[in-house]
């Protein structure tokens, strides 16, 4: 059976429809949006040249997180890092306003990296503590401490009393 075949085609296109908004969320916590899209079209992209390869592995989607920041580590995508706090489930034609502190988005951007991660993803993207684990590949517990560290920094730079 041929990589172009209608049953390959139809998994990669049903593993592309599950998983590119997580692993796209993961890439935007990590370097922002415009690089977040970029590489997760390059490991997208990656995932059908291997297809046959990836689709057998226990993790798929954690695979391709992995190879998504390490091609980010060797400064393919570490141009712009931006971060974006507009939720992607946010309807940018309708008239709801999303309000945040204008502070919040440097903040956000000055945390190290794995904070930075666990707090979009968990806070911002609504992920729960076991999913954010999975997919870095530490237990729960750690993202626990990522997301309170990186929560106790927030609040003391916006001046806020827990």
């Amino acid at each position: 059976m041929g990589r172009s075949s209608p049953s390959v085609v139809d998994g990669f296109g049903a593993f592309v429809s599950a998983h590119e908004a997580r692993l796209r969320q993961a890439f935007t916590a990590m370097w922002g949006p415009r690089i977040g899209r970029e590489v997760t079209v390059d490991v997208l992209s990656f995932a059908w040249e291997c297809w046959e390869r990836i689709e057998s592995m226990e993790n798929p989607v954690g695979y391709l997180f992995v190879v998504g920041r390490d091609r980010g580590r060797r400064g393919l995508h570490r141009r712009d890092r931006t971060v974006a706090l507009v939720s992607d489930n946010v309807d940018r034609n309708s008239d709801t306003v999303v309000d945040f502190e204008p502070a919040l988005a440097s903040l956000v951007e000055g945390l190290p990296t794995r904070e930075r991660q666990v707090v979009l993803l968990v806070y911002g993207y609504q992920w729960s503590m076991g999913e954010v684990g999975e997919l870095l590949g530490v237990s729960k517990s750690t993202v626990q401490t990522h997301a309170d560290r990186a929560m106790t920094k927030l609040r003391a730079g916006l001046g806020v009393r827990s």
